[in-house]
C-alpha cells in the first residue's frame, strides 16, 4: 500500500519537475587522461524543491527517514556514464547511473547494487525515474556520490547476457564502475569536490554484490577508496544452502530465481550437466528463451511452476547433495557464494524474518560465522525486519541503510 501511495504521489508530480529541469545534452566524451570512463550523459537536474517534496512523501509513509529530510537540503544532477571493463578476459563496454550533489562538498561515494532484474528497460540507465533508482537519487541530496551499476547484460551491454550470481564479473564490473565515477566527478570533468570514502549498499542479489564486493577490496590490493561501511540486505549469501532449502520445500514462490542462475551458469560454462538432468523436460526447455529482456519476473514465474517436485528432476532432488552427477552444480553454487571472514569494515546485515524467496537463516547463519571467527558485535550486526516478507523489506532497508551511513559519516 505505501509503495502504491509513492509511486502515485511521484507520478503525478514528476512531469511538471521534468518539464522545467530536463535539459539533456547529448552524450559527452570525457578527458582523454581516463582510463575507465569512456562517455557520460546529462539526463536532469533535481532541484532542491523536488528533493524537499519527494521528501516529503518518503517521511510520510516512513516516519523514521526525517533524519534523512534534514540532512537532504542539496540539488542533484543526474548522469549514465558508459565506461570500459572486462568479461571472460575481453574488454566489454558497461553502463550505469550517477547521482551527483551540487555544492562545496567534499562528498563521498556510495554505490548501489540493485537486485534481481531481467527486463533491459528496467536498468538504472534506462530507468532513472523508476521509484527506487528516484529514491537514491534524491538520498544524494544529503550529500554522497551515488553510483549504480547497470550489471552487464543491461544498458550498453543488453545484447549479452546477464551473468547473473557471478561472483567474478560482478564484483569487476561495480569496480570499475565506481573507478569511472571517480573519473566522472575529478577536475578533468565535471569537477566535483570529492574524498575517498566509499559506502556500499544492495538488496536481494545487490546484497550478495555488496557483500562480494565489500570481501574484495578488503582482501586483495583495490587502492583508491576507503571503504567506511557495508549494507546488506537479504541476500543469498550462501547459495548451497539456499539450494537445499529450495528443495526441502513443497513450493517455492520465486523459481525464476532458479532459472535464472542455472541459465547464467549453463552459459558461463560452469555447470556440465543439460537444463533437462535439473529440471523437468518442459520448464528445461523453455528457461533459454524466458530470459530474454522482456520478460519480467511474474512472466516468467507464470511460465514455470512453484511445486518443488514438479520443477526439478527426481534425480536431482535426491542426488543433489552428494551424487558426483551433480559436482558441477554444487561446484558453481559454493564457488559463487560467500564465505564468512574476520571482516575490516563495519557491516549491517539487513533481513526480513518471513522472507521465504531468500529465508532470514541465510543471514543469521553468515552473522554467526562471522562471530564464530572473532568478529566483534561492534563490527557485524544482524537486523531482523520483524514479519517482513522479501519485497516488503526493499524501502525500509534502503532508509534504514541511509540513516545509519549518515550516522557513520
Amino acid at each position: 500500500m505505501n509503495r502504491n501511495i509513492f509511486l502515485y504521489c511521484i507520478a503525478l508530480v514528476l512531469p511538471v519537475f521534468m518539464l522545467s529541469s530536463c535539459e539533456k545534452l547529448g552524450e559527452k566524451k570525457p578527458s582523454s587522461n581516463n582510463v575507465y570512463l569512456k562517455g557520460y550523459e546529462y539526463i536532469r537536474n533535481i532541484s532542491e524543491l523536488e528533493v524537499e517534496y519527494n521528501m516529503n512523501i518518503l517521511t510520510n509513509l516512513y516516519p523514521e527517514a526525517a533524519s534523512i529530510k534534514e540532512k537532504a537540503t542539496l540539488g542533484v544532477n543526474i548522469y549514465t556514464i558508459t565506461y570500459k571493463t572486462s568479461f571472460q578476459g575481453k574488454e566489454i563496454m558497461a553502463s550505469g547511473l550517477v547521482s551527483v550533489p551540487i555544492g562545496d562538498g567534499p562528498f563521498p561515494f556510495m554505490s548501489f547494487q540493485n537486485g534481481t532484474n531481467t527486463l533491459h528497460d528496467k536498468a538504472p540507465s534506462k530507468d532513472p525515474n523508476g521509484e527506487l533508482f528516484l529514491v537514491l537519487e534524491t538520498i544524494a541530496s544529503t550529500g554522497f556520490v551515488i553510483a549504480i551499476p547497470d550489471y552487464l547484460g543491461f544498458g550498453v551491454s543488453d545484447t549479452m547476457f546477464h551473468p547473473y550470481l557471478d561472483k567474478e564479473s560482478t564484483v569487476q564490473t561495480v569496480m570499475d564502475m565506481l573507478n569511472a565515477t571517480k573519473e566522472l566527478v575529478n577536475r578533468d570533468n565535471l569537477d566535483v569536490n570529492t574524498y575517498d570514502d566509499l559506502y556500499i549498499s544492495g538488496y536481494s542479489m545487490g546484497g550478495w554484490a555488496t557483500l562480494q564486493l565489500q570481501k574484495e577490496l578488503e582482501t586483495s590490493a583495490s587502492p583508491g577508496f576507503n571503504l567506511k561501511a557495508s549494507a546488506c540486505g537479504a541476500g543469498p549469501y550462501n547459495l548451497l544452502f539456499i539450494n537445499r532449502y529450495i528443495l526441502d520445500q513443497v513450493t517455492y514462490p520465486m523459481p525464476y530465481f532458479v532459472g535464472y542462475m542455472l541459465n547464467s551458469y549453463k552459459e558461463l560454462g560452469y555447470i556440465t550437466n543439460s537444463l533437462s538432468e535439473i529440471l523437468n523436460g518442459t520448464y528445461a526447455s523453455l528457461i533459454p528463451s524466458l530470459f530474454n529482456g522482456v520478460n519480467d519476473g511474474a512472466a516468467i514465474n507464470s511460465q514455470l511452476t512453484d511445486n518443488v517436485s514438479e520443477l526439478f528432476t527426481e534425480e536431482y532432488q535426491n542426488g543433489f547433495n552428494s551424487a558426483p552427477a551433480y559436482s558441477s552444480v554444487r561446484s558453481a553454487l559454493v564457488n559463487n557464494s560467500i564465505d564468512a571472514w574476520d571482516i575490516a569494515t563495519p557491516l549491517m546485515l539487513f533481513h526480513g524474518e518471513g522472507d521465504t524467496f531468500v529465508p532470514y537463516q541465510v543471514s543469521r547463519n553468515m552473522y554467526d560465522d562471522m562471530i564464530e571467527l572473532g568478529v566483534s558485535t561492534d563490527k557485524v550486526q544482524l537486523s531482523g525486519l520483524p514479519g517482513g516478507g522479501h519485497q516488503e523489506g526493499i524501502l525500509p532497508f534502503g532508509i534504514a541503510s541511509v540513516l545509519w551511513f549518515i550516522d557513520v559519516k
